[in-house]
């Protein structure tokens, strides 16, 4: 089994900073993509980032210039840099990785509990 756990969620102005982390530990053989989503209030959970495992990115429009998904293979740890944070990006975010257990297995898809990121004056 995987478990992934979150940190650095919490409350910032509008115009601030933050960092959220996702450690995951396990029996964990090797990591494909990592991603970060979020869900807001009355809304569809959506994708905000993902990393391959070659380090390529892709990011949501909204979040483009203003975010920064990075991962640490050694630590088995995503990140999500969150600058010029908005209203709008208040969400619970949630971290995802497709993880597998021993070499030529399938990947799993694991999802973490979820981090409370709010952007308020």
């Amino acid at each position: 089994q995987v478990q992934l756990v979150e940190t650095g969620g919490g409350l910032v102005q509008p115009g601030g900073s933050l960092r959220l982390s996702c450690a995951a530990s396990g029996n964990i053989f090797s990591i494909d993509g990592m991603a970060w989503y979020r869900q807001a209030p009355g809304k569809q959970r959506e994708l905000v980032a993902v990393v391959a495992s070659g380090g390529g990115t892709n990011y949501a429009d909204s979040v483009k210039g203003r975010f920064t998904i990075s991962r640490d293979n050694v630590k088995n740890t995503v990140y999500l840099q969150m600058n010029s944070l908005k209203p709008e990006d208040t969400a619970v975010y949630y971290c995802n990785i497709g993880a597998n257990s021993y070499a030529g297995s399938r990947y799993v898809n694991y999802w973490g509990q979820g981090t409370q990121v709010t952007v308020s004056s």
